[in-house]
């Protein structure tokens, strides 16, 4: 798989917008009825590059880096959940977006449930990929926060490889070409201190206030898909299921043979799930 060979033959875009303080890169593919894509923590818009020829056929997708990952502007202070939402919410004023569909993977689909929770108004439907907010494993958030960091602090091959594969059912599934693009992002200047205030989320207490509740579950409007792995190292697919139930109209599918990054494993399989969820929210709201 080649990330940006996949969009080779699709109009799209990839602009710089100011949203507040931040500088926001921003991938823009279609027409239609707005789609955004939210990425994990420490990731950036190229998770999605296997989805967005597929989607944008039916969508105007847009896939963006958050504040303080990718090549947006780096944090120079911690970045809890409500930042994301805020910026969010500036970002898609900036882009004229009245309403969309949101899809959030990992830390996206965080952002995505607690923007939609605080936003009614200015949400359709939701897809939640792998999604956080709801478990606070320390084993797992010390495992985030040690390979995020020791991959930014030294952006060598071997390190942001060992990152990446932490994701993936299979290590095959981290390209050569994806390990270089994430390398140019943690290279940067600055990215190191970045991602400290990146992965404050990874701090119990931090955490611990931030978390998903039930109640911002359960104000998700429209409906939402939970999609969870066999092979998901955030958690077991139990955690999705039982997300799936507190959503007020909640769905649950389960890919096979992918890690945290379905989207990119199976993407033949995330792009059929996907467009059957929303484009069958389209027809019976139409």
């Amino acid at each position: 798989m080649t990330a940006w060979t996949e969009l080779s033959s699709v109009p799209h875009s990839v602009d710089f917008v100011d949203v507040g303080p931040w500088r926001t890169r921003v991938l823009q593919a279609g027409t239609g009825t707005p789609l955004i894509l939210m990425h994990g923590t420490g990731g950036h818009l190229e998770a999605f590059t296997p989805n967005i020829a597929s989607l944008s056929k039916s969508f105007r997708v847009i896939a963006y880096d958050f504040p303080g990952h990718g090549y947006s502007t780096m944090a120079t202070s911690d970045l809890e959940i409500d930042h994301y939402v805020s910026h969010l919410e500036k970002l898609m004023s900036v882009l004229g977006i009245e309403t969309a569909h949101l899809c959030g993977e990992s830390l996206g689909g965080w952002v995505a449930v607690k923007f939609a929770a605080a936003h009614p108004a200015r949400v359709l439907d939701v897809v939640l990929n792998t999604p956080g907010g709801t478990m606070a494993t320390p084993e797992v958030m010390e495992r985030i926060r040690s390979l995020s960091q020791a991959a930014a602090d030294d952006p060598s091959p071997s390190r942001i490889r060992s990152r990446l594969e932490w994701l993936m059912a299979e290590r095959e599934s981290v390209t050569d070409e994806l390990v270089e693009m994430r390398r140019g992002i943690y290279a940067q200047p600055g990215f190191s201190q970045s991602m400290r205030h990146i992965l404050c989320l990874q701090n119990p207490e931090v955490r611990k206030r931030n978390l998903l509740t039930d109640e911002d579950l359960a104000q998700v409007p429209g409906r939402g898909l939970v999609i969870w792995t066999s092979h998901d190292p955030s958690g077991p697919a139990e955690a999705g299921q039982a997300m799936a139930t507190k959503l007020s109209a909640g769905e649950y599918r389960l890919i096979e043979k992918a890690g945290h990054w379905p989207q990119w494993e199976q993407s033949a399989e995330y792009n059929r799930i996907m467009l059957d969820f929303l484009t069958l929210s389209r027809v019976e709201t139409a």
